[in-house]
């Protein structure tokens, strides 16, 4: 009987479909939310939700959510009888050696596959589900990840009753009268400890030697023409069973005796501690963490205002070219998979973003301008806030994809939902820790490992891409200040969500959906803790930074020394008067002639900038910055550019004098027009900084002759939302949801299953069994819904949509006209109107 199909007994379910039935609303409900596939759409009964929880794509899903011990027990009974007991399951996990901490852990692993619906059936006929068994039980072309091989039955199907009665007589058997006995006979030997030791006892040495080479896996092995003593006595006995004319398998029944009765070397039925490998002061791992934070607030906006006029182009194909990557990790001072990974932080955080134009640009969005604008620690939460959830992985830029086409930053292609998922479990693993622990890496993977062995089982790239993910959890936790020397922080402890599966017994800890960031659980509607949770981090935080300085230390070789963060004014004016020369916990800034022109060309003059600096000055402003400070100053403007094409004006004939007779403004093909004006071939902006080049300080102007203020033009992005994780798969449902789809799950289960009157032999067709649509003429389908209109009973029809999809309805109809009925319909809970053209047919409810 298929699985998803009715019908049982009084001894216990019979199908899938019969033990779900047998579910209570809260139990269906945690089938539901363990699995959110089996939603899209919701069921239109049980029936359907348990062929949809038997299809292929969906029950290799739910195998690759099991952690490892789980899996190990869908895996033993994918190789036991079915269905099998739960002793005979204990005992392929143990053997013959005591396993007290299997035998504690299976019932937890039996109900955990009970209750996404891949086992069913009460302890005494366990039941997997087929899909299930052929993906893990072993076939001719794939052994089984127990490394067992098919059965004696299974092996031998299509042997001569001739050559099987050889194999029993080899082995010391008596003789049978049918293949099915010898068959029978050959199998209870194997399983028979003490006569399959005598039978091994009797075995040569070198074929002993063969069967350990064979019993943990793969069963398989090749053999010659002419096979060697030991091979040909193993096949004598049943031993070695042909798989192929070259090829040789270990029957199941004699592996598990060798092996001692075990599917698996090594159970693992309790998860791999997660070891510190250093204790570090928690006010030390705090401090840390806090100066980290602010490193990276001025990487963002070190790297936003380097692209304050406009970043560099797009690439066609979408993301940042080699080239530009290169050049920002340049600006930056750091290495390009650092800078991918800044770039990628601030693109998550909705700080960055292409323009969209013709000529299409990177540029900060209006939500910089505005994120500027926030405390420091508030900054700090909104990055981490946005890099917790995400699912871009930057350290995948300058690699290529699965078809060979270069992955860039900022490009399609970066997202990975398993990178996500790995960073919420290492910040779990690392919250599950004492305060100031640095988890071992390796141990941090292992565990990883034992919670999620499926993923990405196959070619080995799901398991790479889960370590690499790791390793970039932990790197990128210590650069955004999540952590400090390895351990988690306070402030960041603070701001991630509580563990809501920690307690759920499974292993991972993983609460079954829960999500690190602003949502909480993924589908599960708005984090009512966020708020408070972002408020205690960013005062734990706050309290950890530096207040803002309105003061620099000048010292007399023309720099200033920045002990510390400045006020944002302070530092932008400063910025502009001067270059950055070194960073850390304090900046210093140089004076120069091009800064100090710098400022000259932003409209500040002489007398403003000595102000400023006596001001923001904590010491005497030196005599050598005042000195440079006038000698720019005096000589700025001296000379006027415009445009002619372009011309140099100035009132001393001498200076254009001078300016000709270099041999470095011949490329600017000047030449005099008058005694205080020199025509040049070049536009204005070449002339600028061709002269500027030579050491003059000449100063744009305007047609009307007035001086040119040049000040940074800030360029940005129409408003840009910031970009969406990639969800691994369906979101997991909130209780709203999980309570409707459960209530329509059982209506329609009621109109599939409640019992019908039949209908009158003229009147309709024969319904079938099994929840087939009922079929009447339009005219008694017209009659019948008057009649339980006008009576106020109850109906079961069959109705077909405008898409084609055809369901079962219990309808109390309560209006019948104009081509169409309206009743309350008990499968949808509401009051609905339907086509009678639709409806396929009708039947009375039989009275309860």
């Amino acid at each position: 009987m298929p699985e998803g199909s009715g019908g049982g007994t009084a001894a216990g379910p019979r199908t899938l479909a019969e033990a779900l039935r047998a579910r209570g609303d809260d139990e269906l409900a945690a089938l539901l939310r363990a699995r959110p596939d089996l939603l899209s759409p919701v069921p239109n009964d049980v029936t359907q939700l348990a062929t949809r929880a038997a299809t292929r794509a969906s029950v290799v899903r739910a195998l690759e959510h099991l952690d490892r011990f789980t899996l190990q027990t869908a895996e033993a009974l994918a190789v036991a009888p079915d269905p099998a007991g739960l002793g005979e399951l204990r005992a392929l996990l143990t053997g013959d050696e005591p396993g007290p901490e299997i035998a504690a852990a299976l019932p937890h692993a039996v109900g955990e596959l009970r209750r996404q619906a891949l086992v069913w059936g009460d302890d005494d006929r366990l039941r997997l589900v087929r899909v299930a068994r052929e993906l893990l039980a072993p076939s001719p072309n794939r052994p089984s990840p127990t490394g067992l091989g098919p059965t004696v039955a299974e092996a031998t199907a299509g042997m001569s009753p001739g050559r099987l009665q050889e194999l029993i007589a080899a082995a010391g058997l008596p003789p049978t009268h049918d293949p099915v006995s010898a068959v029978a006979a050959l199998t209870a030997l194997f399983r028979d400890r003490e006569r399959m030791g005598l039978l091994l006892d009797s075995a040569p040495p070198e074929a002993l030697a063969v069967l350990d080479r064979l019993v943990w896996g793969p069963p398989y092995g090749e053999v010659t023409a002419a096979p060697a003593p030991p091979v040909q006595w193993l096949r004598d006995r049943g031993l070695l069973l042909p798989a192929s004319p070259r090829t040789v398998v270990l029957p199941r029944e004699a592996a598990l005796h060798l092996r001692g009765g075990r599917a698996h070397r090594s159970p693992e039925p309790v998860p791999p501690p997660v070891a510190a490998s250093a204790e570090r002061r928690p006010q030390v791992v705090d401090s840390t963490a806090a100066g980290q934070a602010y490193t990276a607030l001025t990487t963002v906006e070190d790297l936003l205002k380097d692209w304050h006029e406009g970043g560099p182009s797009v690439l066609r194909a979408g993301g940042l070219s080699v080239r530009d990557l290169k050049r920002t990790a340049v600006a930056l001072d750091t290495t390009e998979p650092l800078a991918a990974f800044w770039l990628e932080l601030a693109y998550a955080a909705g700080l960055l973003a292409s323009d969209g134009e013709a000529d299409e640009r990177y540029a900060p969005t209006p939500a910089y301008d505005e994120w500027l604008e926030l405390p420091p620690a508030e900054r700090w939460a909104a990055l981490a806030l946005a890099w917790l959830p995400g699912t871009r992985a930057p350290g995948l830029a300058g690699g290529q994809d699965s078809k060979g086409r270069a992955l860039s930053a900022l490009g399609p292609g970066l997202d990975r939902p398993a990178v996500a998922e790995v960073r919420r479990r290492v910040l779990g693993l690392l919250a599950g820790l004492p305060e100031g622990a640095v988890p071992d890496p390796v141990a941090l993977r292992d565990r990883l490992r034992w919670e999620r062995p499926l993923r990405g089982e196959g070619a080995g790239a799901g398991r790479a891409l889960r370590d690499r993910a790791a390793d970039w959890a932990l790197a990128e936790a210590e650069l955004l200040g999540v952590t400090g020397r390895g351990a988690l922080s306070a402030h960041a402890r603070a701001l991630l969500p509580p563990a809501e599966g920690d307690g759920d017994g499974d292993g991972d800890g993983d609460g079954d959906g829960d999500a690190v960031g602003n949502g909480g659980a993924a589908g599960s509607g708005p984090d009512a803790g966020a708020a408070d949770r972002r408020a205690r981090a960013v005062d734990l935080l706050a309290a950890l930074l530096p207040e803002p300085l309105d003061h620099v230390l000048l010292q007399a070789d023309l720099t200033a020394v920045a002990p510390g963060p400045l006020k944002r004014p302070l530092a932008e004016a400063l910025s502009v008067l001067a270059d950055v020369e070194s960073k850390g916990g304090a900046t210093v800034y140089r004076f120069t002639p091009g800064s100090v022109r710098r400022a000259l060309d932003a409209g500040r003059t002489a007398s403003e900038l000595h102000a400023f600096l006596a001001d923001h000055a904590r010491t005497p402003v030196p005599q050598p910055l005042s000195y440079l400070i006038d000698d720019v100053a005096r000589r700025h403007g001296h000379l006027r550019i415009g445009a002619a094409s372009a011309y140099v004006r100035c009132d001393d004939d001498a200076l254009l004098g001078e300016i000709l007779a270099d041999r470095r403004a011949q490329g600017l093909g000047l030449r005099r027009l008058a005694p205080t004006v020199l025509a040049a071939q070049s536009d204005p902006g070449t002339l600028l900084e061709g002269l500027r080049a030579m050491g003059f300080a000449p100063a744009a102007e305007s047609a009307e002759g007035d001086v040119l203020i040049t000040r940074a033009h800030a360029r940005r992005t129409p408003p840009r939302t910031p970009p969406s994780p990639v969800p691994d798969g369906p979101p997991v449902p909130d209780r709203t949801l999980l309570g409707a789809a459960v209530k329509a799950i059982r209506a329609g289960d009621r109109a599939a299953t409640v019992e019908r009157k039949p209908a009158p032999a003229a009147a309709a067709r024969p319904v079938a069994d099994g929840g087939a649509l009922p079929r009447t003429s339009p005219a008694d389908t017209l009659a019948t819904v008057q009649a339980a209109a006008m009576t106020g009973s109850t109906l079961w029809i069959g109705y077909v949509n405008a898409d084609g999809a055809a369901s079962q309805r219990v309808i109390a109809p309560v209006r019948v006209e104009g081509g169409f009925v309206t009743g309350y319909d008990h499968t949808a809970d509401e009051v609905r109107t339907y086509p009678l053209h639709r409806i396929t047919g009708v039947a009375e409810l039989a009275e309860d």
